[in-house]
């Protein structure tokens, strides 16, 4: 990925027409890439990432996107594709997680967690080794870490959008027998659901996700696309279906806001991101907050009744 060296601020002020301010901006054909490349992130991060809420794998998510930093940095120390050293990381770390065994119950415990806790805490000293090897400039390595929406390429684009593709059709396979098996395990595993080759197929496609997603957002980053999205439509409504198109289109609505308010500012996208996704966590934690509190209002309210008495 390149960086470009430019200090949007100076290209010129919000004006008082926001579709001349549009325009502007898209106008730039890296606005227009950066565009195109955060929607497609946005969608794929918000489906993929509420089944991993769903299923209670932030840490795990968490995890694969920081191993795709000593990837990333390894592939730009060797002078490779930055986008292979991506997905070598992830991929190779969601394998290892995949790995663990598991208890009678079917599930992997604490044992997991410690072993998560360990390819996290050892791929980010192998970052760090890798950087220093590399001995390059900073900005290259940051934007490792924090992402840039300002860089991508038109074959970078094409790159997200065709790992997308691939990544939301196998979802679409997976998508009914993987939210059985995991809203009730036990009775999915009865009825000859392969529960196990579920599970390490997700964790290959999260794998994936977060390589694609670090791309953008950077490893430390990812959480504001991969989870916030995906945990404030969870909020919202607990229907499948409505439950993703809510995500979808909060992802979209964070990364397209996010880009719009970063061309005028000098501050980093990624602020924006984490920013807008955290707002958009607590509006859909406090609304859903009212809204128990308001039915439970409703059924507490006394009843008056209308009585007619006789002489």
């Amino acid at each position: 990925m390149t960086t470009i060296h430019l200090p949007l601020a100076t290209l010129s002020g919000p004006g008082a027409n926001p579709i001349d301010d549009v325009r502007q901006m898209l106008a730039l054909h890296f606005m227009v890439n950066a565009f195109r490349a955060g929607a497609v992130v946005a969608v794929l991060g918000a489906v993929i990432g509420w089944f991993m809420v769903l299923r209670r794998q932030s840490f795990v998510g968490h995890t694969l996107a920081v191993v795709s930093f000593p990837g990333a940095a390894a592939a730009l120390w060797l002078g490779v594709s930055v986008t292979s050293g991506y997905f070598a990381g992830s991929i190779a770390a969601a394998l290892v997680i995949a790995l663990v065994p598991r208890s009678p119950s079917g599930r992997a415990g604490s044992q997991e967690s410690a072993v998560i806790g360990t390819v996290q805490a050892f791929a980010l000293a192998t970052g760090a080794l890798f950087v220093s090897l590399y001995g390059g400039f900073l900005d290259s390595i940051t934007g490792l870490l924090f992402g840039s929406f300002l860089g991508v390429s038109d074959g970078q684009v094409v790159t997200l959008a065709v790992v997308a593709v691939v990544v939301l059709a196998t979802m679409a396979a997976l998508a009914r027998p993987l939210f059985f098996a995991t809203v009730d395990r036990e009775v999915a595993s009865a009825r000859g659901v392969p529960e196990r080759a579920l599970s390490v197929t997700f964790l290959l496609v999260l794998g994936c996700t977060a390589a694609e997603v670090s791309q953008i957002t950077g490893s430390l980053l990812v959480f504001a696309l991969l989870v916030m999205p995906a945990a404030a439509a969870q909020q919202l409504t607990a229907r499948p279906v409505l439950g993703l198109c809510v995500a979808v289109a909060l992802g979209l609505a964070v990364v397209w806001l996010s880009l719009g308010v970063a061309f005028y500012s000098t501050w980093p996208v990624g602020f924006f991101v984490s920013s807008f996704g955290f707002a958009a966590y607590l509006a859909a934690a406090g609304a859903r907050w009212a809204g128990a509190r308001w039915r439970g209002g409703v059924r507490s309210a006394p009843v008056f009744t209308v009585g007619v008495t006789g002489p």
